[in-house]
């Protein structure tokens, strides 16, 4: 039997079915034959703070939804309608993709994140992006730690004909995989270096100093480099992202986020509340596994999904 092949957006509502089922179902509950009033937005803004969205970012759209509603008969659709307009505007500042600097060669990308976000995993799925844009990418084993990490990697590689650099044995420098690496790199006239490294606990200050490291070996070789620190983040674990975001960026200056397994949790709404205090851009999303399920953020669809426009 053929496999069905999904749109990206029946894609995207089904990731994201768990969190906008609780506040779709939420919002009609609160609405449902009553005018706007005090009572109903207070209840709207507890909903909103249980999709994680944090306190400010739920205030700031009750607080917009007040304005021109308050005590007035609306539908939950009109609502809905609202809160995924307000929440696009917020999100639209931080939607943009990797910019490949092409004359970089190569374009550095070093991939960080605490254990089990999803950060082998993305690497391989940008790099078949890469690939698919006809950039020839190159992929960096700096998670020495884990045998099965370096497996998984050489994996990908095969996947997408993107050669991988690493330590013949398990443990060793990181940064030194990234020396080798980056080294290669410009000999071969790679467009697009891809690091992956240690998973690592944001409380962990030597493991910290450790992404540091590789960073400043890094930017020996090529002064510019990297020219993108990214941060995965895992969405299951809602407001936690926030500190992850503080101690990462305190290490290496993070400046691109990519957000995966929206599809196992009803905290969607953490993206949000991320944009509004972080202002980092998200330049991915994943909703699923599959190699398609990972890809650049839109803030209008994301928006009205999450609050359950049009579904």
């Amino acid at each position: 039997m053929k496999k069905k092949n999904y749109s990206w957006l029946e894609r995207l509502r089904k990731g994201l079915s768990r969190s906008s089922s609780q506040i779709s179902d939420g919002i009609g509950d609160i609405i449902f034959g009553r005018k706007l009033d005090d009572g109903a937005l207070e209840e709207l803004e507890d909903l909103l703070i249980a999709a994680d969205m944090g306190l400010p970012t739920a205030s700031n759209l009750v607080a917009n939804l007040s304005k021109d509603k308050f005590g007035k008969d609306v539908s939950p659709e009109e609502i809905k309608s609202i809160l995924a307009a307000n929440i696009a505007e917020i999100l639209r500042p931080i939607a943009k993709n990797i910019h490949i600097n092409e004359a970089a060669k190569p374009h550095v990308i070093l991939v960080s994140g605490v254990n089990g976000t999803g950060k082998t995993t993305t690497i391989g799925k940008l790099a078949k992006q890469f690939k698919d844009n006809d950039l020839r990418v190159m992929l960096a084993a700096g998670d020495t730690f884990r045998a099965a990490a370096v497996e998984q990697l050489k994996i990908w590689g095969a996947r997408t004909n993107s050669p991988v650099v690493a330590n013949e044995e398990e443990g060793g420098d990181a940064a030194a995989v990234a020396f080798k690496a980056i080294s290669l790199a410009q000999n071969e006239n790679i467009d697009v270096l891809l690091v992956d490294t240690a998973g690592r606990l944001q409380n962990k200050a030597h493991l910290m100093e450790e992404l540091s490291k590789i960073e400043r070996v890094l930017s020996k070789i090529d002064s510019s480099a990297p020219h993108t620190r990214l941060l995965v983040l895992d969405a299951t674990t809602g407001q936690n992202a926030h500190n992850q975001v503080e101690a990462f960026k305190s290490a290496i200056d993070i400046d691109s986020l990519v957000v995966t397994k929206l599809d196992g949790t009803a905290k969607g709404g953490v993206l949000v509340s991320l944009a509004q205090q972080f202002s980092i851009p998200v330049v991915s999303i994943g909703v699923g596994e599959a190699i398609d399920d990972l890809r650049p953020f839109d803030p209008k669809s994301f928006a009205e999904t999450l609050m359950g426009v049009n579904i």
